[in-house]
């Protein structure tokens, strides 16, 4: 459920995600593996409305894990080619939490 919040000073209004509505799925892949094994970094696809705080609030409710860093990025949609007209694929918003040493998540 979405509740609308009043914003207090120093934020900004939207609404309030639960947890569980912030981190849509964790990207798999050779460089998200590889930052996970060498940086202790894992890469999740986020809501497009939550905040470096919601993200990191998630993950450690979600895991039990320490969050040291939270970095976003917008990706945007690509263009491609669908017979004679040109279509976008859907953009998304991802981000690179850094956990500290002494924890780790598992997903396989």
């Amino acid at each position: 459920m979405v509740t609308l919040r009043r914003p207090p000073s120093g934020t900004r209004p939207g609404p309030v995600l639960e947890p569980y509505q912030v981190l849509q799925r964790p990207m798999i892949t050779e460089k998200a593996t590889f930052a996970a094994e060498r940086y202790n970094s894992y890469t999740f696809q986020v809501n497009p409305l939550a905040t470096k705080t919601e993200i990191k609030n998630a993950v450690e409710t979600l895991f039990d894990v320490k969050v040291v860093d939270v970095r976003t990025v917008n990706r945007s949609g690509k263009k491609r080619r669908y017979k004679n007209r040109i279509g976008m694929t859907t953009g998304y918003k991802k981000a690179v939490v850094k956990l500290s040493d002494e924890h780790r998540i598992d997903f396989y």
